[in-house]
């Protein structure tokens, strides 16, 4: 594939200047100038960033403060100021939350609590589950809600981290129209459109539109994105309400491959954050396409009685054809090692070609439930009861993966030839489907005492197949996933509150190198306790939560000889300690900050080497901090502030390396103004402001580890209109 020549780096681009000046400046003073419209100063952005309610603790929309569970709402102020485009630029403000594989140009993937989410049920749209290998797109989202912990009741068979839930947009009169660029010469153009229909707000209709022309700081991984969203809202009857949301994506990116330690025992040093290792001129970008529908039907019977049918489909297609850097062994400094799945002492790295087309991923999911309220003399009830029914499945063609060369990073690599060769015909892979029966009741026994009790019985049933279409395994779990809370309030603005609850995870897949390759094992169940305070003051929110969490580890054991086998061993107990808060200080300031101080420990695995530690990619301590201060001298400015701070962590299972910790720090500005009679909002973000370098994911993927370095200093600028 051809690429354009790298425009030089500036520390500020022409392009983004040239954008402020255009969209903000007054009228010129030479003599000749054209008069512009009047630009007339508002007064700033009253939008707060604290969030009182949320649909992913429950089975519907309700306030945090009743919800027994630790939650994270990042609302549409806080997406527009940080200028969100992926998720990992959300979920930068929870402090609970981590990256666990996310190169660039390649579908994100995260951790909570010390556990990695699963793209296959970790991720939701309007509590739908949708497809995880997908970046999902922001401009329709009315915000991203993050339920941290155990979520059993709520998703069936999940990762005990927690769950991730978007929520969109619902139509409104709306029209605006946002410009942006970028330091390095990006170019974004969205549109957000909706209406009423008619004059008794009957039907209603929002369409996203988006084109983003991908600048990344790293060599050789620009690429383009283009976005499409329709949401519908349509009362039937006052009684009755049928919405429906449609979003499509196209993304085309090279992505940037990870580095790996050196000799399996050492960081890899003086990197330079823009190069991009193994880079060939016949590896093609990464392209994922991806679809969510999502529809739901709600009807209330009476004023105590309201029902709910919803479904939705989430497909995704990826084209992965890329020049993969893995391993070492072509080195000769690597040849007495068994598996050397890094990079050589010296630097040395194997290169692949690697080509898996038409990978296909769908998830199909159905939920009908009663919600109620009712009394049995002078017990309170809030009663939810439901059914769900769940399907994914995988159709790809069989990877090719074939050695092309050698490179090295510090002195880099020419050009080779690729494999000459093709991937086989697609087939599908799984087939699998989980059905449940939920229900979750209320007690309320006075204004002060409640307490929640519920579960799903879930059951699995889940098929694997080869290329013949032969069944290779089919696993069948039936299991009763319970919840229960207690809740008490001294005052109506005080919750506090305990919970249980226990989850079931898929099993792991061996990865390649491992005796047993390719096997799947057992689901693992895993169990959660919780104690929990909130508050909601005037304007602003705070919380605490302690947490521990057991599941059975999974690993590629050691064996005497040099080899692997994956196996179930042991448990992997994580406990810690989370505070949030988020609100207006005063009339000019708000702040939003978390903290998470985690101990995760490996316990009873027969390793001694990966026990009496923390575990891999879990730093210890992590806290991050966003302010928004308005300028009372300079009408509709405000000054953006963050700062993100990440203890160390270690790199391997062993703790035999350690990645150091980092503190990195934001900076921006929001200017709202109106320009002739439209509404406009300037925005300028500048992330890690001091230009640290510091390594940001060194976890492992598939069971290989990866190390991946944060971005160095980057600038946007965007200009919204309303019209």
């Amino acid at each position: 594939m051809q690429y354009l020549p790298r425009p030089a780096r500036t520390r500020f681009p022409l392009s983004l200047l040239t954008l402020a000046v255009l969209l903000a400046s007054g009228p010129g003073h030479a003599e000749d100038a054209t008069t512009l419209d009047t630009v007339t100063v508002i007064g700033h952005d009253t939008e707060s960033y604290a969030s009182g309610r949320a649909s992913v603790g429950g089975f519907g929309e309700a306030p945090l403060l009743d919800t027994p569970a630790s939650i994270s709402v990042f609302n549409q102020a806080l997406l527009k100021d940080q200028q969100a485009r992926l998720l990992s630029d959300v979920l930068k403000n929870d402090a609970s939350t981590g990256e666990a594989y996310a190169p660039v140009g390649y579908y994100e993937n995260f951790e909570i609590r010390g556990y990695s989410l699963n793209a296959a049920s970790s991720y939701k749209i309007n509590g739908r589950t949708i497809t995880g290998e997908q970046n999902v797109a922001l401009e329709n989202k009315e915000q991203v809600e993050v339920l941290k912990g155990l979520s059993g009741l709520q998703s069936g068979v999940s990762e005990p981290g927690g769950v991730i839930n978007y929520v969109t947009k619902r139509p409104q009169d709306v029209r605006s129209v946002t410009l942006g660029t970028d330091d390095e010469g990006g170019r974004y153009v969205a549109t957000d459109v909706g209406a009423w229909l008619d004059s008794e707000q009957t039907v209603g209709v929002r369409v996203n539109l988006a084109h983003d022309d991908l600048r990344s700081y790293i060599d050789h991984t620009d690429g383009q994105r283009d976005f499409a969203s329709l949401a519908l809202d349509w009362n039937l009857s006052p009684n009755a309400l049928w919405q429906f949301d449609a979003e499509y994506q196209n993304r085309r990116q090279p992505s940037a491959p990870g580095y790996q330690l050196l000799g399996g025992a050492q960081l890899p040093h003086d990197i330079d954050p823009h190069d991009r290792i193994g880079y060939q001129s016949w590896a093609d970008p990464v392209r994922i396409e991806s679809l969510n529908l999502n529809t739901r039907f709600e009807y209330r019977f009476d004023d105590a009685w309201t029902g709910t049918l919803s479904a939705s489909r989430s497909k995704v297609v990826i084209d992965d054809y890329s020049a993969f850097p893995w391993g070492c062994y072509g080195a000769a400094s690597c040849a007495d090692s068994a598996v050397p799945n890094y990079f050589s002492p010296e630097g040395d790295y194997d290169l692949y070609d690697f080509r898996s087309p038409d990978d296909t991923r769908r998830n199909d999911e159905l939920e009908a439930a009663l919600h109620g309220q009712f009394a049995t003399g002078w017990l309170r009830h809030e009663l939810t009861v439901g059914t769900s029914a769940f399907r994914r499945v995988l159709d790809s063609r069989p990877e090719l993966n074939e050695w092309v060369g050698t490179g090295n990073i510090y002195t880099g690599i020419g050009a080779v030839e690729p494999f000459d060769g093709e991937p086989g015909h697609s087939y599908r892979h799984l087939d699998s489907r989980q059905y449940g029966l939920f229900a979750s009741d209320r007690l309320s026994f006075n204004d002060q005492w409640q307490v929640v009790l519920g579960g799903r019985q879930v059951r699995l049933d889940e098929r694997t197949f080869d290329s013949e279409g032969d069944t290779t395994r089919h696993t069948r779990r039936a299991e009763f996933l319970p919840n229960g809370a207690v809740i008490f309030k001294p005052r109506a603005d005080i919750s506090i509150y305990g919970s249980y609850s226990k989850g079931l995870s898929l099993g792991g897949e061996a990865p390649w190198f491992a005796s047993n390759a390719g096997d799947t094992l057992a689901p693992t169940s895993s169990r959660q306790v919780e104690l929990g305070i909130k508050q909601e003051l005037a304007g602003f929110d705070w919380s605490a939560a302690l947490f521990q969490i057991h599941q059975a580890y999974q690993f590629a054991r050691p064996n005497g000889d040099g080899s692997f086998t994956y196996v179930q061993q042991g448990q992997q107990k994580n406990s810690g300690l989370e505070l949030s808060a988020s609100g207006r200080v005063t009339s000019a300031l708000q702040l939003s900050g978390s903290l998470a101080a985690i101990r995760s420990r490996v316990v009873n695995s027969g390793t001694d080497d990966y026990e009496g530690h923390q575990a891999i990619n879990v730093p210890r301590l992590r806290a991050s901090l966003q302010a928004d201060y308005a300028l009372a001298e300079v009408p509709g400015l405000s000054l953006l502030g963050a700062a993100r701070y990440s203890g160390a962590k270690y790199a391997d299972r062993d703790g035999a390396v350690e990645v150091g910790g980092y503190t990195v720090y934001d900076a921006g500005a929001r200017f709202s103004t109106r320009i002739g009679d439209y509404p406009t909002v300037l925005r300028l973000s500048v992330d890690n402001l001091f230009d640290k370098r510091y390594w940001r994911d060194v976890g492992e993927y598939f069971g290989d580890g990866y190390l991946f370095q944060g971005a160095p200093r980057t600038a946007r600028l965007t200009a919204s209109v309303n019209f």
